[in-house]
């Protein structure tokens, strides 16, 4: 059982920098223009030009943050994880889950302002799966890790 959440784990190291360069959504003012398409990457960014605080925000919250967890699972379900880092797994889970919360509040407010046009496009459903898959490991108990 120890060996598929490691192998998963390992797998996601290699999937969660993917789904950062995947297009998550395509914007623009109207359709008939063409569409730009947004990643993780492209919009920090995009954001760096304007506010590089915030910009760093995400940058932590959507990149490092789910990426230390998921390193910090696959260490844990190989066995290498010391015993004094494992209570930090929680708090690192919860604020992975940060990056969703963006994601959502973007689409909402774009589209509820009605000044762009916005579609989901693949990538989105990839970094889902991602945070999802994120999720689902965090959720094994660290007893069968041993």
């Amino acid at each position: 059982m120890r060996r598929l959440p490691l192998l998963l784990s390992l797998v996601l190291l290699v999937a969660l920098p993917l789904s950062w360069a995947a297009p998550l959504l395509r914007a623009g003012l109207l359709p008939l223009f063409g569409l730009s398409e947004i990643s993780v990457l492209t919009g920090l960014q995009s954001l760096w030009h304007t506010d590089r605080a915030l910009a760093l925000l995400v940058a932590l919250f959507a990149i490092v943050v789910p990426w230390l967890k998921t390193l910090a699972l696959a260490l844990q379900f190989a066995g290498w994880l010391p015993a004094r880092l494992r209570p930090v797994l929680p708090v690192l889970g919860k604020l992975s889950m940060a990056e969703v919360f963006l994601l959502a509040l973007y689409i909402v407010i774009v589209k509820g302002v009605g000044l762009a046009h916005v579609e989901t496009a693949w990538g989105l459903w990839f970094f889902t799966g991602c945070i999802l898959a994120s999720l689902a490991l965090s959720l094994i108990p660290a007893a069968s890790s041993r």
